[in-house]
């Protein structure tokens, strides 16, 4: 059965990115996004086209309308996630009902900056290892299971346009069986024009107080950890390195930048302005926590092959210290993503 341009441009933009690591573009992709055209969307539709022809498969130009398909959609497995597309600059993200979970984030120029480990699995078999995913209302080991229930149970949408939805998490018979609390967790995703914008809302709906931790447990994509830096407030910051003894050691970051060069799992208390810097793409990324999230943890699998730790890098927003919200209040964490340039 031979494939349409249509159905395999859709493929391409719409359904690889959210599952593996988007590697650098090649020297032959690149050149093919010349300047022929003079919109940035009709420069990546020509780079599709280029993409196609030199696999022999023919049938003409793709449409703006069909990369552009926004909405509910589906993965091979039947998992479900919801496509934005930004109408001015190309610009998509995906955000998966399962952990109610970001997988992709790419700018107007095509960049890719939110990974997805090539070991996830992508069919509900178990959380989705990757993206910008949800530790809460725990985050690692401690009284209920390993960073809470929120990545593994099944988000609802509350609310979907062409670049932003919400979606809402409420308790049910197995999140009470761990956690019996009166919440409702909202969780926000905008894409706007130069940014991708993330909002957390907990609501407690209860009498009686509760307390959480909370995290996104954001991978990002790398070229190459040895060109990648972080750069933010680090220096004379104290740090949890919590591959250091049995339960971690207390040190303080001397440098201004950081690098990765072995296996990092460190909770920087009170750093909350990371930027990456990729050498390998000319591009940064700016970490904007606007509110709630007051920690960084840096995380890096430094030598897994299966995890593909040599293109990601987990670089979290993170509320360390427990929330207590009394009965009728609220907790809201604000990060957003902003590309740039080196």
């Amino acid at each position: 059965m031979k494939l349409t341009i249509a159905c395999l441009i859709a493929c391409c933009s719409s359904s690889a990115l959210g599952f593996v690591v988007q590697q650098p573009s090649s020297p032959a992709l690149a050149a093919s996004s010349t300047a022929l055209f003079d919109s940035r969307r009709r420069q990546k539709l020509a780079a599709r086209s280029k993409w196609i022809d030199n696999r022999g498969i023919s049938g003409g130009t793709p449409t703006a309308e069909g990369s552009s398909k926004t909405g509910l959609m589906k993965n091979s497995d039947g998992l479900e996630y919801i496509k934005l597309v930004h109408p001015d600059t190309g610009a998509t993200s995906e955000v998966y009902l399962l952990g109610g979970v970001v997988t992709s984030y790419v700018d107007g120029d095509g960049t890719e900056f939110i990974a997805v480990r090539p070991d996830a699995k992508m069919d509900g078999s178990k959380p989705i290892s990757g993206g910008l995913s949800h530790c809460w209302p725990q985050f690692g080991p401690g009284a209920i299971q390993q960073h809470g229930f929120a990545r593994n149970v099944n988000w609802s949408v509350k609310d979907m346009s062409d670049t932003s939805c919400v979606l809402e998490l409420a308790p049910s018979e197995y999140t009470k069986e761990m956690w019996d609390k009166e919440f409702l967790c909202t969780f926000s995703v905008a894409l706007e024009e130069d940014q991708l914008s993330t909002k957390m809302l907990v609501e407690n709906k209860g009498v009686e107080a509760l307390d959480f931790q909370a995290a996104l447990h954001s991978y990002f994509t790398v070229s190459a950890l040895d060109k990648l830096e972080i750069a933010g407030s680090f220096a004379g910051k104290d740090f949890l390195n919590k591959l250091v003894g049995d339960e971690g050691e207390m040190q303080t970051e001397e440098r201004e930048v950081i690098t990765i060069t072995e296996e990092y799992d460190r909770v920087y208390k009170g750093v909350n302005d990371p930027i990456l810097k990729d050498a390998g793409t000319g591009k940064s990324l700016s970490v904007l926590n606007n509110a709630g999230w007051e920690d960084t943890v840096l995380w890096n699998p430094f030598g897994n092959e299966g995890m593909g730790y040599n293109n990601f890098v987990c670089v979290e927003s993170v509320k360390f210290d427990p929330v207590s919200l009394d009965g009728g209040s609220s907790w809201t964490g604000d990060m957003a993503l902003k590309p740039g340039s080196l």
